[in-house]
Parts: C-alpha cells; structure tokens; sequence
C-alpha cells in the first residue's frame, strides 16, 4: 500500500482518507469529506465541503484522443465539485466538468470533460453523460442511462432505465456530419420512458412524455405522450401528472 498526498494540496478540517489514496498538486478539498480507498483525484481538482467520494472513483481524468477523434486535445479547467455530493465506486469525472451542490452520482457512472451539472440530481448506476452536456437541476437519470454530446436537459426531467440518445444522423460516414452534430433537448419537466431512443437533434418540450420502447424521431410537443415506432402523438400528459401539479411532492 502506498498513497500519494500533495504537499500542495489543501485538504480541508475533519476530511479523513481511505487507504491508498492519490491526491496530486492543487487539489482543493473542503471539510467534512470522508475519501473512500484507491481514489484518485487529479492536479488542480476541487471538492467542496461534506462530499463522499466512494473506493476506486477517479477525479479530473485527462480524456484520450485517437487520431480519429473529432474531438482534438486542448487545456482543460480541472474538475469541480460542489458542496454535499456523494459520488459512488469507481467513478470516473474527467476534467473539465463542473458538478454543483447536493448531486448523486452512482457507482460505474462516467462523466466527461466540459460537462456541467447543476444541482440536486441523481445519476443512476452506470449512466454515461458524454461531453459538451449541459443538465440543469433536480433530474433523475436512472440506470444506464446515455446521453450524448451536445446534449440539454433542462430542470426536474426523468430519463428512466437504457434510454439511448444519438447527435450523429450520418452514423459515422462523410464529413459533412462534422458540421451537424446535435445532441437532444429535453426542457422543462420532460419524460423518456424506459428502454426509449431518441434521435439526433429532436427536443422534447415542457412536460413532454416519451412511452416506453419509443423512438423519437421528431419533436414532442408541450404536455403530450408519445408512443411508438416512430414515436406519434397518443394523447394529452394528465392535468395530475403535470410538473406544475407535483413541484410540492
């Protein structure tokens, strides 16, 4: 067993360390944290105050780039987590990513670089948010959700188990796909049922609702259901289940 902690680093009052632990230059961590064993955090990452960060979970990981990459290599900000997350096993945060206050971020989860979180989420098992992904605050993203670069997820949304999401309509071929990349949008409220894709470019609007096994094609308009192969408009969300009727509960 050997752990690395940073003369350079600043780890705040109260904050205890699992065993091999790797801590590099000007990392930054707040009081009250409690570092689970083998976690690595990355040169010049911060993390807030009463952040739990589970064994094997990487903090600030450099991204790889094949020369095949659309994506080429640039400096990067480090990582930032806000005050009371709690981040699971062997997670991975790339650099980059900015994650507010009081997230959940389950076991097996890969965030990318240039990722921002807002506040109050929860991250299910093995989700992977890709990079260039904007997530508002209070969204639920349950278990092997994907969701793709370029990406917008708005407030109080619900993606529910293996919904996929693609940005690439050309699916990998000619180069005129590099001038259209488009990830979905999901405003306000919206829904996507499990098992669920959603194709390039398409947005869900306030209060729209994905059935089960869809595939959105299209648009989904304000507080409507949609179902089906492609996904078609089946009938109006009910007046209950409306975000507007539920923000109390």
């Amino acid at each position: 067993m050997k752990e690395f902690i940073s003369e350079k680093a600043t780890i705040g009052k109260e904050t205890k360390l699992g065993l091999n632990v790797i801590i590099e230059d000007n990392v930054k961590i707040g009081n009250n944290c409690l570092i689970g064993h083998n976690v690595i955090i990355h040169e010049g990452s911060e993390i807030g105050n009463g952040v739990r960060i589970d064994d094997g979970t990487i903090i600030g990981k450099k991204p790889l780039f094949s020369p095949r990459s659309i994506f080429k290599s640039k400096e990067f900000e480090p990582a930032e987590i806000g005050d009371d997350c709690l981040i699971g096993a062997n997670v991975v945060i790339y650099v980059g990513s900015v994650i507010g206050k009081k997230n959940l971020i389950a076991d097996s989860s890969t965030i990318r670089e240039n990722v921002t979180i807002g506040d109050i989420n929860i991250i299910g098992r093995n989700v992977t948010i890709e990079n260039f992904v904007t997530l508002g605050n209070r969204n639920k993203l349950e278990t092997n959700v994907y969701l793709t670069a370029y990406s917008e997820v708005g407030d109080y949304c619900f993606i529910a188990p293996c919904v996929a999401t693609s940005n690439d309509n050309f699916m990998g071929r000619d180069k005129e796909r590099y001038k259209h990349f488009k990830g979905v949008t999901l405003k306000t409220g919206a829904r996507i049922g499990v098992n669920s894709t959603i194709l390039p470019g398409n947005v869900i609007e306030e209060d729209g609702m994905v059935a089960a096994g869809s595939v959105v094609s299209r648009d989904v308009p304000k507080e409507k259901v949609v179902l089906g192969h492609p996904a078609k408009v089946l009938r109006d969300v009910d007046e209950k289940q409306l975000l507007k009727n539920n923000l109390d509960k």
